[in-house]
């Protein structure tokens, strides 16, 4: 039986960034090219990004898929490099996108997209958006899950918070403010987080939303979870079902509310067809005003101590490898994950921040392909050395 690629000098190739996209990506370059030098790198000192910090610690499961990334820097001789920040500009980092494509006969950016979006309006950020108590869920998920670049400085959730967001990010938030602080210690949550999240302690927590139960991005599933939560009602206010639209994610909802103590100490009550107008407050945020998505531009205020938004993720400004630095460059193809000669881009860079870790998967097979197809139709090429050509550290395997 031949191997694939067998017989051909096979390429070189660097991913940046080593979250889920970028490791199933190196996976399927691995299985056609047997013999190619593949490194990962990423600027932090272990991998697997996504999977590592920004998964809820309760969910082992979907954390499990780390151990078959393991296998491809332990087994299937890909060399992972941490510690190591790829920019645009020479200075910025410890090599530039540069010196990659000059060493590597393929580059792909697979560096995720890491800021909290923001609250906006039509006019620009959300008045009151820079308000203390404003905290983004993609910060508190790493925070939760140890990422080294965080820290708790002045988190404070106090005793009523509200979570902006219908998706399963925010449904993970709602949960882990709920958990007890010895099952949070438990989850490996490091103590000075426990004491931040559990200091209030949460005794109500709203979470709104644009849309209607039969549009949230929530899974039924993570909402049947939260029956096991102990000393918690939950309400659902704003439904509005016709009988021939009742839906999974409706009675899911209909059920956990039906089914809820109403003399519980704690209360979740979940608003549908609100969208932030404003967040209020002097220095910290005290509240917030929302607008009536019904058409009739009614409006309504609610108290609360921290506001903590779930509603996806954008590139930061500042990063040191951006998608918008390559968008102008003329043979760009981001459906096929084309950003330039031999320049490719994955999973959330690609096609922004949706989807799963197995749609990641998905995605990082599709451009495998485009990658492996667009290499056999070079002709006369100048092979170059890989990591060779470097100053790399050996190789780290997690």
């Amino acid at each position: 039986m031949t191997t694939p690629g067998a017989g051909a000098r096979q390429p070189s190739v660097a991913i940046v960034g080593s979250g889920p996209s970028g490791c199933y990506l190196a996976q399927f370059l691995r299985k056609r090219w047997r013999e190619s030098d593949i490194v990962v790198f990423d600027r932090l000192d272990t991998p697997y990004g996504l999977v590592r910090y920004g998964v809820a610690p309760d969910h082992p499961g979907t954390r499990a898929v780390s151990k078959q990334f393991d296998r491809l820097f332990q087994r299937e001789s890909i060399r992972f490099v941490g510690s190591t920040l790829i920019s645009t500009i020479e200075g910025d980092g410890d090599l530039t996108l540069g010196q990659l494509r000059g060493s590597f006969d393929i580059v792909v950016l697979a560096t995720g997209l890491h800021a909290d979006r923001a609250l906006a309006g039509p006019g620009g950020p959300l008045p009151g958006a820079e308000l203390s108590g404003v905290y983004g869920a993609g910060r508190l998920t790493r925070l939760i899950n140890g990422h080294p670049e965080e820290k708790v400085d002045d988190l404070s959730l106090g005793r009523r918070v509200l979570i902006v967001g219908h998706g399963n990010v925010a449904i993970d938030l709602l949960r882990l403010f709920l958990t007890p602080a010895e099952q949070l210690r438990a989850l490996g949550i490091a103590n000075d987080v426990v004491d931040a999240i559990t200091a209030g302690p949460v005794r109500e927590i709203d979470i709104v939303g644009r849309s209607q139960p039969a549009q949230a991005k929530f899974d039924v599933a993570m909402v049947r979870e939260l029956e096991k939560l102990s000393d918690v009602a939950f309400e659902a206010h704003g439904v509005e079902v016709e009988p021939d639209e009742q839906s999974t994610r409706h009675e899911a909802i209909a059920t956990l509310a039906a089914g809820s103590d109403d003399a519980a100490g704690r209360v979740v009550r979940f608003h549908f067809g609100w969208e932030p107008i404003e967040l209020t407050g002097v220095d910290s945020v005290s509240g917030i005003v929302l607008l009536a998505m019904d058409g009739s531009r009614s409006t309504v205020s609610m108290p609360a101590d921290a506001v903590c938004t779930a509603i996806g993720f954008a590139e930061h400004d500042t990063a040191p490898l951006r998608r918008a630095d390559h968008e102008h460059i003329e043979h760009i193809d981001l459906e096929r994950g084309i950003l330039g000669d031999n320049l490719f881009c994955v999973g959330w860079l690609r096609r922004g921040p949706r989807g799963t870790i197995p749609e990641n998967r998905v995605d990082a097979r599709m451009v495998s392909d485009t990658i492996i197809a667009s290499y056999a139709e070079r002709s006369n090429s100048v092979f170059k050395p890989g990591a060779s050509a470097l100053d790399i550290q050996p190789p780290i395997t997690s």
